[in-house]
């Protein structure tokens, strides 16, 4: 092989790592997100079976599943006094 293309090799895989690691973080941090969605979607899917016996539901939807998502269970605990407080 000659060196030029040894070099351009060399050059193709320091890229492929340097962009990898730039977006690496962002793509993580996306999926953390879908994810704790998903189960913001549980937690409100399970409020709601509870919450049939009183006669409470919180409707599912992508802003209360991703409000979940970020905040966790104090994001649960929101959206329960939200709805009995505004509604």
């Amino acid at each position: 092989m000659d060196t030029n293309t040894i070099i351009i090799y060399l050059a193709c895989i320091c890229f492929l790592f340097i962009f990898g690691k730039i977006f690496i973080l962002p793509i993580k941090s996306i999926l953390k997100l879908v994810l704790n969605s998903i189960l913001g979607g549980v937690i409100i899917y399970i409020i709601n079976i509870v919450g049939t016996a009183f006669n409470f539901h919180i409707g599912l939807n992508y802003i209360t599943a991703i409000t979940i998502g970020i905040l966790g269970v104090p994001g649960a605990i929101l959206l329960i006094l939200l709805k009995i407080f505004l509604l």
